[in-house]
């Protein structure tokens, strides 16, 4: 049985999670804050425990942003982050028209959110380059550029 919970205080113990999709813990201390944190437990005896966390910030009072959605690696692939953009976008409906994701221009990962209902949106050169202080790489591939999807809350 799956249960997700809005976190309202000490967001940061859920730091080692939100690492795991935004690498740089500076760049998470700018949205985390003012963002609404969620995070989904399995309460199946074989399977207990925290499995995926994301938050989400207001752009403006249409749309809003999901900033970090992350999924511990041994349970990846098993709907748990599916399950949270599902809640997230059912959660949001009556607050805004539409949601955007960022992400670097890896296939699975563009293809996972394109699974979600999301379509691309826009791109944001250099984005990773210009705001992290290292190279960022997502298996073989250096992220250079921030690729927006966004998805209609109102369907």
């Amino acid at each position: 049985m799956l249960r997700i919970e809005k976190i309202i205080d000490n967001k940061k113990r859920f730091l080692d999670l939100l690492l795991l999709a935004d690498e740089q813990e500076n760049m998470i201390d700018k949205y985390l804050p003012n963002g609404d944190l969620f995070a989904l437990y399995d309460n199946d005896p074989l399977a207990f425990g925290l499995k995926s966390v994301c938050v989400v910030v207001p752009i403006n009072s249409e749309s809003c942003e999901l900033k970090n959605i992350a999924t511990y690696e041994k349970y990846q692939g098993k709907g748990y982050g599916r399950t949270l953009i599902n809640f997230i976008s059912n959660f949001y409906k009556n607050d805004y028209k539409t949601m955007l994701v960022g992400t670097g221009e890896t296939p699975a990962i563009l293809s996972f959110y394109e699974s979600c209902r999301f379509e691309r949106s826009h791109r944001v050169k250099n984005f990773f380059t210009d705001n992290y202080n290292h190279l960022i790489f997502d298996g073989e591939i250096q992220l250079v550029d921030m690729i927006y999807l966004k998805k209609s809350l109102k369907e």
